[in-house]
């Protein structure tokens, strides 16, 4: 049912859609390079202009496929939960042309206001639409041309459109601004790493003086022992646990939905035992750094024999180790251990014999506590941006659909 004075038609009657270029084509009597957009630079709410490629066109076309300021740009394909994702063009590039996977949708602006097709697109009721009539295969889908044109679009009055358009633009800045901090953040840690894990950067000791001494070089197995508990042959079959798989670890992070499992049905890699204070290391793709810590929360779960389980020895700030990991002398190491292989992989040896540059344990106390810290900060800007993300997502599928209506003052219109 259409909200009270707003209207619902096929997109094909309130906008143009233009498909773009296609590459490879040959025999060019006039060619010109000019920047296009591809699936990839089109995302969800944003244009990502970080790789911009050139393609090859006649000269004579360039103003018929040449991008407009105020196009909506949409994607034809890809993982189910991104059709219909896109942004309004802003005319960043100058010449710029789209894909032929990449739609550009020129609406009659006196009907629907660019910015708010692309949010209705990409709200759940146009990615339900979407979904309902994509061709799939696998994990992917992907919609045509007809089926864009055949979007049914909801239309508010203008100004009402307006006023939408301003209040999720003030949602977006919002979360723009803590994606910034979140960057801003993680650059700030990695400065302070490099500066505090290689002794560049002293910190104070209790009596307020610069810690002093130098840093010594030591293999990880002086430091931690390595898969010292694993599950035995003889665990009773009906021995229930809640198993952490490779795929449960990313950087910093052990997934809460765990699998639980019993021993006789598990899978014959779940073998290791963790405890509150171990650090797990993915040794299959450590290049993709699925390092975390094991918290009290995870404390007696079973891990796959794909990590090797760190347990700092006595005398050794397991955080420290922990934060090492991510250092770029580390990084180093790992990356020389895999290069060239098809399967990158390091075993337990490997690991042992990792080189980590270390001062006291007082020192590497200190440093851990700050690097904690900084931890702590970027956690609460990620839980403020999921935050915003979610209550954005809730007030699009009200007001878009008209569940919730805007108080509208004055007739503006944007572009």
């Amino acid at each position: 049912m259409v909200p009270n004075g707003w209207k619902r038609k096929p997109l094909e009657k309130v906008a143009e859609i233009k498909t773009g270029v296609a590459k490879g084509k040959k025999g060019l009597k006039d060619p010109i390079d000019v920047p296009y957009l591809r699936v990839a630079n089109v995302q969800d709410g944003y244009i990502d202009l970080s790789e911009v490629k050139t393609i090859q066109i006649e000269r004579h076309q360039l103003d018929r496929y040449s991008l407009q300021v105020g196009d909506v740009l949409m994607t034809e394909g890809g993982d189910f939960d991104k059709l219909g994702r896109g942004d309004v063009w802003q005319g960043q590039i100058s010449p710029c042309l789209n894909q032929n996977h990449v739609f550009a949708v020129r609406t009659n602006k006196q009907i629907v206001l660019p910015y708010f097709l692309a949010a209705l697109s990409g709200s759940n009721y146009g990615k339900t639409y979407f979904l309902s009539c994509a061709k799939r295969s696998t994990n992917l889908a992907s919609i045509n041309s007809t089926q864009l044109k055949e979007f049914p679009v909801l239309i508010p009055p203008l100004p009402e459109q307006l006023k939408i358009a301003k209040i999720l633009s003030t949602w977006d800045k919002a979360i723009s601004t803590t994606e910034r901090l979140i960057d801003n953040s993680k650059q700030q840690k990695k400065a302070l790493m490099q500066q505090l894990l290689t002794g560049k950067k002293r910190l104070l000791n209790d009596s307020g003086k610069p810690f002093e001494g130098d840093y010594k070089r030591y293999s990880f197995s002086d430091l931690v022992d390595i898969d010292c508990k694993s599950l035995s042959s003889k665990t009773p079959s009906d021995y229930k646990f809640k198993y952490v798989s490779l795929s449960d670890v990313e950087p910093g992070k052990v997934s809460k939905n765990l699998e639980e499992h019993m021993y006789e049905t598990a899978p014959s890699r779940a073998k290791r035992i963790l405890k509150s204070g171990d650090i797990l290391l993915s040794t299959v793709r450590p290049n993709l750094k699925g390092f975390a810590r094991v918290t009290k929360e995870v404390n007696g779960y079973i891990a796959s024999t794909g990590f090797a389980v760190l347990t700092p020895k006595p005398k050794s700030s397991g955080d420290y180790i922990y934060h090492y990991l991510f250092s770029s002398h580390l990084t180093g190491q790992i990356n020389s251990l895999v290069v060239g292989s098809s399967y990158p992989a390091i075993n337990s040896s490997d690991v042992a014999g990792l080189k980590i540059y270390c001062s006291s344990y007082a020192e590497q106390t200190k440093i851990a506590k700050v690097l904690n810290n900084c931890d702590e900060g970027i956690e609460h800007l990620e839980k403020q941006l999921s935050d915003l993300q979610h209550e954005k997502k809730a007030l699009m599928q009200q007001l878009l659909t008209g569940k919730r209506r805007v108080v509208v003052n004055l007739p503006e219109c944007i572009i």
